[in-house]
């Protein structure tokens, strides 16, 4: 018999703390008309953090909670889960083994997916293939988590962007999909443009790294608009071909939640209308890892989505890393 994954349940945590574009305009009044034009670029009006004793676990716990919750299953049930970050608890160990440890998933295998914001269709996909070819792997909790404001300086810029948050989606076996293909493309001139480039083993932290800045996250060079706008429609046209599907029959795609302008024209140039597409980045912020299972659950929530519908997830991360996945709603 064909073993399938099929989407269980979904689910998505935003933290409690909100921080408006008005009160970084204050932060950043030297700097004129800066969060204006953030604002106008990004759709970007709020975003959500954690309080500063938090660790990504200890947001991608209620959210693989509630998943679980929605599911009809225990923490017990879980035969693996795969956790998408680039804001990891630490670098080692895993921080899906200490989410295991905190949610009770005491039967769980665990390991994490850190190719940034193509992190969670990624773990998607890796989740389906252990369902399709483990015949004792019969449900993957599949978690996004963002905590990227702890690790950027206040005083940068490009802390307008990071919002905290999380998302979950729950797959179980099924004889029908369920999961239909998976794509990935990749460029990694780009790897030098954003990211933490103190503490791993390229330039381990010391106190000079430290006080320079470099263990923080950083923008060192603007990535080129093109990588999403050309990128995100190359993948899924990949994602299609592969998967036996023309573009036209994409009931609904939801994309990396950075900038609102940038989905609009993707969506343009696949010949999809915008109602087959949700944002959430405008009152959330940028959620990184975790944007596209919080912006799928939102859609449900808004019951955009419906039983037996096409659904297309495409994440886009720096390094860079984009990666597409194919599902149908049960």
């Amino acid at each position: 018999m064909n073993r399938f994954a099929t989407i269980a349940s979904t689910s998505c945590y935003l933290p409690e703390i909100e921080v408006t574009n008005d009160e970084l305009r204050q932060r950043f009044a030297h700097i004129p008309d800066f969060v204006d034009l953030m604002e106008a670029s990004s759709g970007i009006r709020s975003r959500w953090h954690a309080p500063e004793d938090w660790a990504t676990s200890d947001l991608a716990l209620p959210a693989a909670k509630l998943a679980l919750e929605r599911a009809g299953l225990r923490p017990e049930d879980v035969d693996l889960i795969i956790l998408g970050t680039d804001s990891p608890d630490y670098i080692t160990p895993a921080t899906s083994v200490v989410l295991q440890y905190k949610l009770g998933a005491v039967n769980a295998g665990t390991f994490d997916v850190g190719c940034a914001c193509a992190s969670f269709p990624t773990a998607l996909a890796s989740g389906a293939g252990w369902i399709a070819t483990n015949p004792a792997i019969k449900t993957v909790l599949v978690v996004g988590a963002y905590l990227m404001h702890k690790l950027a300086s206040p005083d940068d810029p490009m802390s307008f962007f990071y919002g905290d948050g999380a998302g979950a989606v729950v797959l179980v076996a099924s004889d029908r999909p369920g999961f239909l293909g998976a794509a990935a493309r990749a460029g990694g001139a780009y790897h030098k443009h954003w990211g933490i480039f103190s503490g791993g083993t390229y330039e381990p932290a010391t106190q000079e790294s430290v006080a320079a800045g470099r263990t923080t996250v950083k923008m060192l060079e603007r990535y080129p608009p093109e990588i999403n706008h050309e990128g995100w429609p190359k993948v899924v046209r990949m994602l299609a071909a592969g998967s036996g599907f023309p573009i036209a029959d994409i009931d609904f795609i939801l994309f990396t939640q950075v900038r609102k302008p940038s989905i609009d024209l993707v969506m343009a140039d696949l010949g999809l209308p915008m109602e087959k597409t949700h944002t959430i980045m405008e009152g959330w912020g940028y959620t990184g890892s975790a944007c596209l299972p919080m912006a799928l659950d939102d859609a449900l929530a808004k019951k955009k989505l419906h039983s037996g519908d096409r659904l297309v997830l495409v994440g886009s991360g720096v390094g860079y890393n984009q990666a597409a996945v194919a599902f149908v709603m049960p």
